[in-house]
């Protein structure tokens, strides 16, 4: 993922430096090492059958869907399954999934799975209710987007440290047969419960662990950087989310078994985009809106995606916005500056990040992803008619035009 966070400010102005919001999560967050087997307990108030829905077959193979199943029937919920939603999930397997829940009978929904089967769970229960096409929901440049205002109730129970959906309203869905990828917004997405179990992520292999890594700091950058000033307290929020993401980040992925390690990755990507990290910066996430395009058309791993444009994003408005790039190189890489406006220092510290991403085995360039500029001026169309503001431009600090974007 990802999105604008608005979802999570329900009023917000952008006063100088004067802040002006409204902070609003209802998802209640169980998060402990074999919290797994309470799930039944915890689901039982909210239905008596779930569309479980799963991805690719991990969850089976290392047995933990059977074991979520146990504790469902345990507690008298029964389940219907949509399985097979892909890494960049489709609206297809939404609509198959909405189906399924309706012909079943189901009351509520379980996303077990990553970041992908958390968004399509999400999506799959408010479109139960909405009887039109559920791309509908998706915000991909039609004139009046429908914005859910029911679902049903969503649990989720991630096995991945990355995308934070699991306590979030929002969700990223592609369209395989337009190439679009994009997203939706709206309260009844919050799911009402999010049971994060850690040892769940024991599994994931040392790539999807760094893309993950990457994620859920771009999560904290785009709103660090794009955000206004005077949020101090939101600055170091950001800051600890990204130094406790690179020091425990390193060792998930060396020691994928280090428990403790998985742990403070997993609460630290909870943390980056539940709202509270960014709650009245109000800042644009440029880097996601271009990833989303790109993985769009090449159905990229969306961290990888990530990982190869924000290093470049940086360097752009670093130039822009230097005191904020200097703050970021002293706080987080212990760099000296000659002062606010030193864009050395700035973009020493963008280095450093680089630097950090290619050590976690992180692309940091299109062309590591095998993507060339043949399609570039159609990223810049398709991704400005998703989102711009009022004179055309992508929303950030800068705005960015076309031919920022492109070059």
């Amino acid at each position: 993922m990802w999105y604008l966070p608005q979802c999570h400010l329900t009023h917000t102005k952008k006063l100088g430096y004067a802040m002006n919001l409204e902070y609003y999560n209802p998802t209640r967050l169980v998060f402990a090492p074999g919290a797994l087997t309470r799930l039944g307990a915890l689901a039982r108030p909210h239905g008596v059958k779930a569309l479980i829905v799963t991805g690719g077959g991990s969850v089976k193979r290392n047995g933990t869907f059977a074991r979520a199943v146990a504790s469902l029937k345990a507690a008298g919920v029964d389940f219907a399954e949509c399985a097979g939603v892909e890494p960049n999930p489709r609206i297809t397997s939404v609509t198959r999934g909405t189906a399924t829940a309706r012909a079943e009978g189901c009351d509520m929904v379980i996303a077990l799975g990553g970041g992908s089967v958390m968004d399509a769970a999400k999506v799959m229960a408010a479109a139960f209710y909405y009887d039109g096409d559920p791309w509908d929901m998706i915000l991909h440049g039609q004139p009046k987007p429908y914005i859910p205002t029911k679902a049903l109730p969503v649990i989720t129970v991630p096995t991945l440290a990355a995308t934070g959906s699991e306590m979030n309203c929002g969700a990223v869905i592609s369209n395989a047969k337009t190439q679009e990828k994009s997203f939706v917004q709206s309260e009844c997405l919050y799911p009402v419960l999010a049971l994060v179990d850690p040892e769940l992520t024991i599994s994931v292999p040392k790539d999807l662990t760094a893309y993950g890594v990457c994620d859920l700091i771009t999560h904290v950058t785009e709103a660090y950087f794009n955000g206004v000033d005077g949020t101090p307290v939101q600055d170091r929020f950001a800051e600890a989310v990204i130094l406790t993401a690179m020091e425990w980040g390193r060792r998930a992925i060396a020691e994928g078994n280090n428990l403790e390690a998985r742990t403070q990755v997993q609460y630290d990507s909870i943390v980056a985009l539940n709202g509270w990290v960014n709650s009245g910066t109000n800042g644009g996430f440029p880097v996601h809106l271009i990833e989303h395009t790109i993985s769009a058309y090449h159905d990229v791993t969306h961290g990888a995606g990530l990982a190869a444009i924000n290093p470049s994003w940086m360097r752009f408005a670093a130039r822009h916005n230097t005191k904020k790039f200097v703050q970021f190189a002293e706080r987080v890489f212990g760099l000296k500056s000659n002062g606010a406006e030193d864009l050395e220092c700035a973009l020493a510290g963008v280095d450093r990040f680089e630097a950090f991403l290619k050590s976690i085995g992180c692309p940091t360039s299109l062309s590591e992803l095998n993507i060339d500029d043949k399609l570039f001026s159609r990223y810049v169309d398709d991704t400005l008619r998703v989102l711009h503001d009022q004179n055309g431009r992508l929303p950030g600090r800068p705005a960015m035009s076309e031919a920022d974007i492109r070059s």
